[in-house]
């Protein structure tokens, strides 16, 4: 029978009703087993090495199960009262929940395969919900446009883009082989730390590069399959999971659709913020400790080894420091200029980085059985669209998406009401205060346009019916969650900051230092991100001495 599970979360202070402890019911709604015993047993050691994770977001919260589970005495300190980073959940009043950030969950392979590292069971956790249509597509064209349902179901899926383009539609069978045949090709690639430059030379990779076509672009890589710039445009607006432009991200990242289709697009029963959740109660369960509302000051170095760190007046050593907090915000806090010889402020400040995005998240009276879970509206120029973004410039008929939990899940909101998320690309804040962009100005006028936009897809105007609204924009991303430059998708992904040229898992600029999160390889998108903490946790214990994990992306992911 389904039950709440209580959660024990270390706060500082007193300030919350049951002191120092809290404990606090998640009504998850999910069935919760016994787990089996961890790899070690860290009761029965006494000389256990010590790790401290700084941030419990999705990348902070895998390292600390996998660390854990090895025997590693873990401390997760996390600035905010909540966990899971930009991946939590937003409770709302009035009884509307939302994801704050990430709503497509995706290949959800590699996340079970860390949780049976882990003695634990990701669906005995957090019920997942495949999507069919996983998302609705509208090309806008003037004032109307065409609708495109996307599927998994490759007979249905050839007669939706068949709508678009017969031709094209008859070549899905040819992207999906080639893809397969890419994503095998590079998963050695993507599985594994790069700690040094001459990585870039590893056999591995260079069989992989005839599938990378480094001069071509998504959009350009498609054009071998597609002609409709519909279509391509179908299979490319995944880029946008990096936020990034499909005409200008590397070709590589032509695997993102294709997890899609053969893998599907989920919903987990209470949105991506459950799993967050799953994955802290599974921590705890490991021994490791949670500290909420414990924003870390700095890195205590002695010389150029990390030693702990200090958090609100108070130290915690460490034989390790997992790193999960956004790295250009971060690192130009936490670790001292001249420790970072290859990644100084500078270097940071110079980097090139993913748009933003402004959301909306509204709780609205009503209901509405025409919209699916996903809903994204493609501005006609769409390629204009991302250009301006890029150029830091607000587009006036900017694409948009929509999530619609309630046509999944009834408990996102109260009955007879919906939530419902905004999302629209923008610049980022160093693009958009190099052309002069005021948020404090802006704010309120984009949020008329955007809801102005959300009427294409045939909802009406929701003005009259909202009767709770959060506005987010890049501003607070970056003041509020403490995001780099507001760029919610963190580095870009261009060939010059990928693999080696991206901040390593091992932070080599110093020792006893590991990263985590959308920052570091193999990049950002919840899966990536699950696959990297894997790398870097088990070069943790490598150097702690203790094995390692095995960070070999689950072998059913390249099946014909």
């Amino acid at each position: 029978m389904a039950h709440p599970v209580t959660m024990r979360v270390l706060r500082r202070g007193g300030s919350h009703e049951h002191g120092r402890f809290a404990t606090r019911s998640l009504p998850d709604r999910i069935q919760h087993h016994t787990m089996n015993a961890p790899l070690y047993a860290p009761s029965i050691r006494s000389d256990r090495p010590q790790a401290v994770v700084i941030g419990a977001g999705p990348g902070g919260l895998a390292a600390a199960m996998l660390l854990a589970a090895r025997g590693v005495r873990v401390t997760v300190l996390e600035k905010d009262g909540v966990v899971g980073g930009r991946n939590r959940r937003l409770e709302a009043p009035g009884g509307y929940r939302f994801d704050l950030g990430p709503t497509f969950f995706l290949y959800p392979r590699i996340l079970e395969e860390i949780f049976r590292d882990c003695g634990a069971e990701l669906r005995e956790e957090v019920e997942l919900l495949r999507l069919d249509p996983q998302y609705r597509l509208l090309f806008e064209q003037g004032d109307g446009g065409v609708t495109l349902d996307a599927t998994s179901d490759l007979g249905r899926m050839e007669a939706e883009i068949a709508k678009l383009d017969p031709h094209d539609a008859g070549n899905l069978g040819r992207f999906l082989a080639d893809n397969r045949a890419k994503l095998k090709s590079f998963r050695p690639v993507l599985e594994r730390a790069f700690t040094r430059a001459t990585d870039m030379m590893a056999p591995d990779l260079l069989r992989a590069l005839p599938h990378l076509r480094p001069a071509k672009s998504v959009d350009g890589d498609m054009r071998r399959f597609f002609r409709d710039p519909r279509t391509r445009l179908a299979f490319s607006f995944q880029t946008k999971y990096l936020g990034m432009s499909p005409y200008r991200c590397p070709s590589l990242f032509t695997i993102l659709s294709f997890l899609e289709y053969e893998h599907g697009v989920f919903h987990p029963r209470g949105g991506c913020g459950a799993v967050a959740l799953a994955m802290a109660r599974v921590a705890e369960r490991l021994g490791a400790e949670i500290r909420l509302d414990s924003p870390v000051d700095r890195i205590r170095f002695e010389g150029r080894r990390a030693r702990g760190v200090d958090s609100g007046g108070r130290s915690f050593d460490a034989d390790a420091v997992v790193m999960n907090a956004d790295f250009a915000h971060a690192a130009p806090r936490l670790i001292p200029d001249h420790l970072r010889r290859r990644w100084p402020d500078r270097k940071i400040e110079a980097a090139r980085y993913s748009c933003s995005t402004f959301m909306l998240y509204l709780g609205v009276e009503g209901s509405f059985p025409q919209l699916a879970h996903h809903s994204i509206l493609l501005a006609e120029d769409y390629e204009r669209n991302l250009r301006e973004v890029g150029e830091g410039t607000l587009p006036q008929t900017p694409s948009v998406y929509l999530q619609h939990a309630g046509a999944t899940e009834d408990g996102m909101a109260p009955p007879g009401h919906s939530a419902l998320y905004l999302l629209v690309p923008v610049p980022n804040l160093r693009e958009g205060n190099a052309r002069g962009l005021d948020w404090a100005q802006a704010a309120r006028h984009y949020r008329e346009l955007a809801l102005d936009r959300v009427r294409k897809l045939g909802i009406g105007d929701l003005r009259p019916r909202i009767r709770y609204e959060r506005m987010v924009t890049p501003q607070d991303w970056r003041d509020e969650f403490s995001v780099g430059f507001g760029a919610t998708f963190n580095l870009a992904h261009d060939l010059r900051q990928m693999l080696a040229f991206r901040p390593g898992n091992r932070f080599n600029d110093v020792q006893g230092v590991y990263l985590v999160g959308g920052g570091t390889h193999p990049g950002s998108g919840l899966p990536v991100i699950y696959e990297g903490a894997r790398i870097s946790a088990d070069l943790c214990l490598r150097d702690l001495g203790l094995h390692g994990v095995d960070t070999r992306m689950p072998g059913a992911a390249v099946e014909a």
